[in-house]
Parts: C-alpha cells; structure tokens; sequence
C-alpha cells in the first residue's frame, strides 16, 4: 500500500515508522510512505501557512496555495488514481467497515489539517472524503493520521506473520469484542489463575469458551454492538449463561 502524507510536521510520523508492526511493513516493502510539507511551497523568506479568516472571527487556517501546491506534487509523485482523505473532526467517524473498504485502495494521501483546519474551497474540490477518529479536538491531524495508517498496516496481507491474529481482534471478531487472554505464570499470588479450559488441550472447548468470553466481554463493555448483531441461537445460550456465572460472582462478593 502506498500511502502520501501531507504535514506541517512530517517528522512527527517517526515514531509510528521505526518502530513495531509499520516498521517491518515498511521494510517488508508492504507499505509505502511518502510526506510533503505545505511550508516548502511557500514564496516567503518566513515560510508562512497560516493566514487570519474572512469573516472576522479567532484563529487561522492554513493557506490555500501551499497546501494545493501540496496535493499536487503528491498526487504527481502517485502517478495513478489515488483517493484524498482529510483527517478532520468534522468528518465521518472510522470503523470496521471503513476500514475494510480503505484497503482496497493501492494508494491514498492523508492530509493533516492545523489550526482551525482548512480552506472549505479545498475540501469541495479536492478532498474525496473527511474522516474522524473521535468527537474530540486535537491540535492537528497528524495523530489521527497515525491511527489510522497503523490500523491500516495490521491488515495488509503479510505483515503480521498469522492472518488468524486480526481475524480474533475486537470488531474484526464478528463484530464483537475480543476474549480475554492469559500467558505464564500461571497463578499469579494474590491475583488469580489462569483458567483451566485453556490448560487442558481441547482446542473445541477452548473455541467455545472464547467465543463465550468474547459475547460476555462485549455484553459487558460495548452491548451497543450486540444490538447490531443477530446472535445465532448457541451464541445466545454462551451469553445467557456467561450472565449467569457473572452475576453470581457477583452477588458472591
């Protein structure tokens, strides 16, 4: 996947580049990454890119023309179709489905908005679509432009070195939450054990009990998303009984 950056503050991006899963994508030249800095396509000795908005009013945004100047040298350096996405808070919240459907894509340039963001003129001409990673205010687009290239990297095919571990991940998992994991020791003093299902070896039983797991935890923490999921008659006695054990534990204490 090629992906075009386009930052005030490109080297931000190395922390998420040299280190972990985007690195050994990167290296594995599964994943292409390419900045261009709006500040570089000024004319002024001070390479300013902000200016004050018409209307009157606090704050700036960014310039139109370095930042148009921008999208074209990255688009040229693309040299095929490639779809524009503006990082905003204004735009429409990222999930599994988006997700999905962005990987389908060989190529996208991610801009990253400052300020009070950007020119709407080139929102309507050039922008294919505006995304959010939350209802919240950030000081710029950058940060949500690494959440979504790490979220991207994780399911580029051969990056991670088993397909089954995004298949499990919470929302990739049927729409439902992941289950509940454990590694050595396996009593940990004061603070409990590992469960025995998952010491015995029966790989039928243990799928079951992560499935069960997985139900109970998003019952538990996002029942929101059982709501848009029409759970098969097993899974509905795996969520009735989890709710069982849960509240007599409960009660217990």
């Amino acid at each position: 996947m090629w992906i075009g950056i386009i930052s005030l503050f490109p080297e931000m991006f190395k922390s998420i580049t040299n280190y972990g899963i985007i690195s050994k994508s990167i290296k594995k030249n599964l994943l292409t990454i390419n900045y261009w800095n709006p500040r570089d396509y000024t004319k002024n000795k001070y390479h300013d890119v902000d200016y004050k908005i018409y209307g009157g009013g606090s704050g700036v945004i960014l310039k139109a023309e370095p930042l148009i100047k921008s999208i074209h040298a990255a688009k040229h350096k693309a040299n095929s179709y490639v779809k524009l996405i503006y990082l905003s808070p204004q735009g429409k919240k990222i999930n599994k489905s988006y997700i999905s459907n962005l990987l389908t894509y060989k190529k996208i340039i991610l801009v990253c908005g400052r300020y009070k963001g950007i020119d709407e003129r080139i929102i309507n001409y050039y922008i294919d679509e505006e995304i959010s990673i939350g209802d919240y205010i950030l000081s710029g687009g950058e940060l949500p432009a690494m959440v979504l290239i790490d979220v991207l990297a994780r399911l580029i095919p051969g990056v991670l070195n088993k397909k089954s571990s995004n298949d499990t991940d919470s929302f990739f998992n049927n729409g439902l939450l992941d289950c509940p994991y454990y590694t050595r020791p396996k009593i940990l003093k004061n603070i409990g054990k590992v469960p025995k299902i998952l010491l015995s070896g029966h790989h039928e039983k243990i799928k079951i009990w992560r499935l069960q797991q997985s139900l109970g935890s998003t019952w538990l923490k996002r029942p929101d998303l059982l709501k848009k999921r029409k759970l098969t008659k097993e899974e509905k006695i795996l969520l009735n009984d989890f709710k069982k054990n849960y509240f007599k534990k409960k009660f217990k204490k």
